[in-house]
């Protein structure tokens, strides 16, 4: 698995410049000042379009390191051999055969068992138009939680009910968590802590099947699910098999159905049958907003 993200190089150090004595300015000096400002504008302005350059709605980025479109980043990764110097090597030209110009390797750990790892430094030599494509995403006002409460209390005069769960073999609560317990995540509170829903937290390992059961006995608005675990691809088995298994028994349409993770974006949620998804940075607040707005489009409908 790959990764990257901006570099910030701390070999480049200039050394140090004596600085000349400045006459402190005047009362009225303010005005004499303007010309150097300007030209400080000026000057960032210009660095700026070095990394971000338009052309008519076009809009080009490279990634940034020490200045505006150097397109320095940095990259791990590892490989199924021993370290060694060919080993080195080979990291080098892999990380050109990338797109990265100068690669160099900065850092390199023997892993054991014939497997090493790699951090390299290089120059991206592509950009990307950030117009020439569009995002799917929700489209929903998001709201805080006092809102939220209100606009539940006022359109659904009952309490929601979210059921939600980790399914199948995904052990992993954390994401599950940070949206429905009391406490949150990052200072964002949980579903359970919004006096307009039932939050039932099922935790980790639930079956597919489990989880529809559950739904069914709670007449839940909303099943909320989690999905952490992504190798092999096993997470769009997982939620494909809950999908389906929601039109078996005749309760898509009846119920709002959510998933979140770090690899799920609202479009491959839509794909997989599922209302809206979630990925990183989302929180308690974001699925209930989406959660009470669906609710009342459905009635509307």
């Amino acid at each position: 698995m790959l990764e990257t993200k901006p570099l910030i190089r701390q070999d480049d150090v200039s050394s140090p410049v004596r600085a000349e004595p400045v006459e402190a300015p005047s009362a009225g000096s303010g005005p004499a000042l303007r010309p150097l400002r300007q030209a400080q504008d000026e000057r960032t302005q210009d660095e700026r379009t070095q990394g971000e350059r338009f052309i008519g709605a076009e809009q080009w980025v490279k990634p940034y390191g020490d200045t505006l479109g150097d397109g320095r980043v940095q990259l791990s990764f590892t490989l199924p051999v021993a370290l060694d110097e060919r080993a080195k090597e080979g990291a080098k030209r892999l990380a050109a055969q990338m797109g990265l110009n100068e690669p160099a390797v900065v850092h390199c750990e023997d892993m054991g068992q014939g497997f090493s790892f790699y951090v390299v430094y290089g120059q991206c030599k592509h950009q990307v138009d950030l117009n020439s494509y569009t995002v799917v995403k929700p489209e929903y006002e998001v709201m805080d939680k006092d809102a939220i409460n209100a606009l539940i209390d006022a359109k659904m005069k009952r309490r929601m009910v979210v059921v939600g769960a980790c399914i199948e073999t995904d052990a992993h609560t954390v994401g599950i968590d940070a949206i429905m317990n009391m406490k949150g995540y990052n200072g964002h509170k949980g579903l359970e802590s919004y006096h307009s829903m039932r939050a039932i937290n099922m935790g980790a390992q639930v079956d597919c099947e489990d989880l529809v059961t559950r739904a069914i006995e709670e007449r839940a608005d909303v099943i909320l699910v989690s999905q952490i675990v992504t190798q092999k691809n096993i997470h769009l088995d997982n939620l494909t098999k809950l999908s389906d298994l929601l039109e078996a028994e005749g309760l898509r349409d009846k119920v709002i159905l959510v998933v979140g993770g770090p690899r799920i974006s609202h479009e491959l949620a839509k794909e997989l049958g599922y209302d809206a998804g979630f990925g990183t940075k989302s929180y308690a607040e974001d699925v209930a907003s989406f959660a009470i707005h669906e609710w009342i489009n459905r009635k509307a409908a």
